[in-house]
C-alpha cells in the first residue's frame, strides 16, 4: 500500500523525526525568562513550519497553533485559502479536521460519565436498547468504551460507504445500517479503525443527554471553551471563512496529477452532517488552542472550572487496545515507538522515551493533526486543505522535535528530506500500479455474457442497491445512496468490471460477478487503485442480483 493514502498516513503514522532548525530554546522556569522561553518557541516552530512549506510548495494552506503551560504561544496562517484565489489564510481561517473531532466526542461522554449518566464500560444496550451488530452474540456485549476504541471487529472503515463520499442518509438511517455491516475479526482481539461506532457514540450522547449530539457538544464543550467560530457539523460553514478542498485527481489515479481546488466549499466533498460524531468539526487555529490547553490541563478551564474530572481526563487517555508494537527507535528510525496504542479518541504511544498523545484527521482535500506531549505541558496542532500527507508527517514529528530541543533524545533526523523521499517512491510505485492496470485490461478477457445480462439491481444488506443498466453500447453503474458513485462500468477483464466515474475525485471500483447455470447471481467490489483511501470500503459489499 502506498505512502501516498492521505487519511490511512494522517490517522496511522507513528511519529518520526526531524531536521530542527537552527533555532534552539531552553526551559524557563518563571517570569522574564519563561515569557523568552515561548518567544523562542514560537520562532523556532514557525521557522521549521516555513521550511515544510518552501519543501511542499503546492499546499495551498496551512494552519499551526502551539500551547505551552495552558495558553497559545503561536496561532498561525500560512498561504491562501484557494490556489486560485488571492485570499490569505490566517490564524481564523476554518478547517475541516476530520476525525480530530472523536476526542471531542469522547470528552462528551466523559462529562456524562462525571454526572452519572454513562458509564464506560456499561453495554451499549443499557442506553440504545435496539443497538444490533451483524454477529448477534456480541449485542449484549459491547460497552461504550469498545465504541470509542476501534477494538469491536469491524475491518478497517467498515461501513463508511454509508457516508462517505457524501450520502443523503440520515443519522437514523446509518443506526439502522449497523446491524448488517460485516464483522470480520474476534471481539476485542484487535485494533480496527472505524468511524461507524463512532456515530453509534453520538447516539449514545444524544440518548442520556436528551438532546442531538450537536448540541450537547455546542452548549456543554464549545460554548464553555469560548470557541465561537468552531462548527460541530460543516453543513453550514461559510466557504469565505474556510480553507477550501485541494487534492490531485489524475491521471492516471487518485493522489497523481497536479494539484487542484476539488470544491468550491468543504461541504461539497465532505458533508458527514449525520456522521458528526466521527468527524463533523470544522475549526481554526485559535478555537483549537483552548481544546489543547484544556486537555493538557486533565479538563481544568481557566476560570477554575471544570470540563471534566481529571478523573474522566486520565481514562480518555489510558489504553485500550494496542495499534503496533516495534523493537523502538533505530538509526533510520530513531523517534520510532516501541508501543502505539488506542485509548478513546487519542492515540498514545512513546516518542523519544516521552508519552505523546495525538490524533490525525483526513478529509477530501484536507488533513490535521493534534499532538500532546503532556511531560512538557505542550500542545500544537496543524491543518491542511490539501492531501500532501508527508507534509503532514513532517509537521507532525518535526515541531515535536523543536519542541523537545537539545533534551530530546536520540539524533537530529532530516525528517523533510525523508519524506520527500518516501514520497518519490511512492508517486513511482503508484505510477508503476496504474500501467499496469491499463495493461491489464488492454491483454483481459472479454466477458462470458452479453453485457445486458449484466444489468439489474443488485442489494447488499448494509449499503442498500447498486443499479446496472444499459446505455446505448455500454453498462452504467450508480450507487443509489452516494450520488458520486456514478459511471460508465467497462469490461476488464472476464467478469470483472470497472467504473471511470466522471467525478475524479472519486475512486473507481472493479466489480466481479459469480455466474451459475450461466448467469451473474452475485457480485464483489474492490477499489481499483492501491491507493484509494479506506473508506471507500467496497470490499465489504456483497451484492445479490434482486
Amino acid at each position: 500500500m502506498s505512502v501516498r493514502l492521505s487519511r490511512r498516513s494522517a490517522l496511522f503514522a507513528g511519529a518520526g523525526v526531524a531536521a530542527l532548525p537552527q533555532v534552539a530554546w531552553a526551559r524557563g522556569t518563571g517570569g522574564q525568562e519563561a515569557a523568552n522561553d515561548d518567544a523562542g518557541l514560537a520562532e523556532a516552530v514557525d521557522a521549521y513550519v516555513r521550511r515544510c512549506l518552501e519543501a511542499w510548495p503546492d499546499n495551498p494552506a496551512l494552519s499551526v497553533a502551539v500551547v505551552k503551560d495552558g495558553r497559545a504561544i503561536l496561532t498561525r496562517g500560512y498561504g491562501v485559502k484557494a490556489m486560485d484565489r488571492p485570499e490569505r489564510a490566517d490564524e481564523r481561517t476554518l478547517f475541516a479536521v476530520a476525525s480530530n473531532t472523536k476526542a471531542v466526542t469522547c470528552a462528551a461522554l466523559a462529562i456524562l460519565v462525571d454526572e452519572g449518566k454513562v458509564k464506560w464500560d456499561e453495554p451499549v444496550r443499557t442506553y440504545l436498547p435496539g443497538f444490533s451488530l451483524s454477529r448477534p452474540e456480541l449485542n449484549d456485549l459491547v460497552t461504550v468504551r469498545d465504541l470509542v476504541s476501534h477494538r469491536i471487529g469491524f475491518g478497517l472503515g467498515a461501513g463508511d460507504l454509508l457516508f462517505w463520499p457524501n450520502s443523503d442518509r440520515t443519522r437514523a438511517e446509518i443506526m439502522a445500517a449497523v446491524a448488517h455491516v460485516p464483522i470480520e475479526d474476534q471481539f476485542r482481539a484487535r485494533y480496527h479503525y472505524c468511524n461507524l461506532m463512532f456515530i453509534v457514540a453520538g447516539a449514545v450522547v444524544a440518548a442520556a443527554s436528551g438532546m442531538s449530539w450537536e448540541a450537547f457538544v455546542q452548549t456543554r464543550i464549545l460554548d464553555r471553551l469560548g470557541m465561537a467560530d468552531t462548527l460541530p457539523v460543516m453543513v453550514n460553514a461559510d466557504p469565505a471563512r474556510c480553507a477550501l478542498p485541494h487534492g490531485r485527481v489524475g491521471p492516471p489515479l487518485r493522489y497523481q496529477g497536479p494539484m487542484t481546488r476539488i470544491g468550491a466549499s468543504v461541504q461539497e466533498v465532505w458533508n458527514w452532517t449525520s456522521a458528526g460524531a466521527a468527524g463533523g468539526f470544522m475549526t481554526h487555529a485559535v478555537d483549537w488552542s483552548k481544546w489543547m490547553a484544556v486537555q493538557l490541563s486533565g479538563g481544568l478551564l481557566p476560570d477554575g472550572s471544570r470540563l471534566f474530572s481529571e478523573a474522566q481526563g486520565r481514562e480518555m487517555w489510558r489504553p485500550n487496545i494496542i495499534v503496533g508494537s516495534s523493537v523502538g527507535p533505530t538509526p533510520d528510525l530513531p523517534g520510532r515507538a516501541i508501543a502505539s496504542t488506542y485509548a478513546m479518541g487519542w492515540q498514545v504511544m512513546d516518542y523519544r522515551g516521552e508519552r505523546l498523545i495525538t490524533h490525525g484527521g483526513g478529509s477530501p482535500g484536507g488533513i490535521s493533526g493534534t499532538v500532546l506531549l503532556p511531560g512538557r505541558g505542550v500542545g500544537f496542532s496543524y491543518f491542511s486543505n490539501a492531501e500532501e500527507s508527508l507534509l503532514l508527517r513532517s509537521l507532525r514529528s518535526g515541531i515535536a522535535d523543536v519542541v523537545m530541543g537539545p533534551t530530546r533524545t536520540g539524533p537530529a533526523f532530516d525528517w523533510i528530506a525523508d519524506s520527500k523521499r518516501l514520497e518519490a517512491e511512492g508517486t513511482a510505485r503508484s505510477l508503476q500500479a496504474a500501467a499496469e492496470i491499463d495493461a491489464k485490461q488492454a491483454a483481459g478477457a472479454p466477458p462470458a455474457l452479453p453485457q445486458s445480462a449484466y444489468a439489474g439491481t443488485w442489494r447488499d444488506p448494509w449499503y442498500g442497491d447498486v443499479r446496472i443498466t444499459k446505455r446505448d453500447v455500454q453498462l452504467w453503474l450508480e450507487f443509489s445512496r452516494s450520488p458520486a458513485l456514478n459511471g460508465p462500468l467497462v469490461p476488464y477483464d472476464g467478469e470483472t468490471f470497472r467504473t471511470r466515474f466522471p467525478d475524479t475525485r472519486e475512486e473507481d471500483v472493479f466489480v466481479t460477478f459469480a455466474l451459475e447455470d450461466g448467469r451473474p447471481v452475485r457480485a464483489t467490489m474492490k477499489a481499483v487503485s492501491p491507493d484509494a483511501d479506506f473508506s471507500y470500503d467496497y470490499h465489504n459489499l456483497r451484492l445479490t442480483k434482486v
